[in-house]
């Protein structure tokens, strides 16, 4: 009766299990997962949200596929000055964005190219739409992660679009100028096209200096058709907001023909609600101070973290931006070990399986208020070096 592409496992997620039974017998436990920022104190004042969305114009209902021309012009601003409006395309989230695309460009049971690791939402994104993955491995050398280009060329055959995350989830790795030219002419040469999801973008080099060639894709003549997804939910710290904007480059021909394409998708759903575009271009001036704000969290929160790594045998790795962070340590697997720091230390953190991480690694959100990360950062390192016990 069911589509195959809604197919899940009956077997229940034994992290998600183990909360289940804490909370049926009244036990708390630290999340050290949590990725939203509205419910660990960061993000705008009711006071200016209830302010920017008090726009009078918001009343009237006005169709517009691409979203309206003031908010496709405020996104367009906040992109850069060689961004053009006219190629700015507003949904209700990059997840809708990513399955416009992938609507576009493939047809059921063709694939997309997607890293490893990565947060798997997009590897769901893709299954909803009938859509196969094929993925390309990551690898961590000289403080960074890195593209393997050659598993990326492996990997090429076949696939429609090749989708790259940076800053990536979890890895917290930027794309070097370098990295997206020798991707780009990888897709061009193969007529693929490219996703960079620029989500978490406004973290770029929050735990340290950037270097000079690191990029947004949307800057710039691309040589491949090139899609660059952005949003509220990272940019203003608002997932409660629902709106993201797509940025399409690359060859004009080629532009022209996806923008078709994607304004008979986007007014098919014509997702976007009027009161947030009208908020948009307030919404993003408050940007810079809330991106100040989030920046603080995570250093100090990072730097928590480092400290209570010092002198044992986990470490922190390296990342460049982000909201996470990932530990190795000396225990394996990894899936008993964040069993284990629930049951026996009530800390809730991701094993590295979830993302395709191969090793004795977990993964911590940085977005937990200070004094509860403090603290809990050292009880999850005790844990890692002890075994959870």
């Amino acid at each position: 009766m069911f589509a195959r592409r809604t197919v899940v496992s009956e077997r229940p997620n034994p992290l998600h299990q183990l909360i289940a039974e804490r909370r049926k017998r009244g036990a708390s436990h630290v999340d050290l997962t949590v990725s939203n920022p509205t419910a660990v104190g960061l993000g705008i004042a009711w006071s200016d949200l209830r302010t920017a969305l008090d726009q009078p114009a918001a009343a009237t209902y006005v169709p517009a596929a691409f979203g309206l021309a003031e908010a496709r012009r405020a996104a367009a601003a906040w992109m850069g000055p060689d961004v053009e409006p006219d190629r700015v395309v507003l949904s209700a989230s990059t997840s809708e964005a990513y399955t416009w695309i992938f609507k576009i460009l493939c047809n059921p049971g063709e694939a997309v190219a997607v890293p490893r690791p990565c947060y798997p939402l997009v590897e769901w994104l893709a299954r909803l739409e009938a859509v196969e993955v094929v993925p390309y491995d990551l690898y961590f050398a000289a403080g960074r992660w890195n593209i393997d280009l050659d598993s990326l060329a492996r990997a090429a055959p076949g696939v429609r679009a090749v989708v790259v995350i940076a800053p990536g989830n979890p890895t917290g790795a930027l794309l070097r100028r370098s990295e997206l030219g020798l991707v780009e002419t990888l897709c061009a040469d193969r007529g693929l096209a490219l996703l960079v999801d620029e989500v978490f973008a406004e973290s770029a080099g929050v735990f340290g200096p950037l270097e000079s060639e690191v990029v947004t894709a949307a800057h710039g003549p691309r040589a491949c058709l090139t899609f660059v997804l952005r949003g509220l939910s990272k940019t203003c710290l608002l997932p409660q907001c629902k709106l993201a904007w797509t940025t399409v480059c690359g060859p004009d021909q080629q532009v022209e023909q996806a923008l078709m394409r994607l304004e008979l998708v986007a007014d098919t759903f014509l997702s976007v609600a009027s009161p947030v575009q009208h908020a948009l271009q307030p919404l993003l001036a408050s940007a810079p101070g809330l991106q100040e704000q989030l920046a603080a969290r995570l250093r100090d929160n990072r730097a928590a973290l480092v400290a209570a790594c010092a002198g044992s045998a986990v470490d922190v790795l390296a990342a460049e931006g982000g909201w996470s962070a990932i530990l190795r340590h000396p225990l394996a697997p990894d899936r008993e070990v964040a069993e284990s720091l629930l049951t026996e230390r009530g800390i809730l953190v991701h094993p590295g399986w979830f993302y395709d991480l191969e090793g004795p690694y977990v993964v911590t959100s940085l977005l937990p208020r200070p004094e509860v990360f403090a603290h809990s950062a050292r009880d999850l390192v005790a844990g890692l070096v002890e075994g959870g016990a």
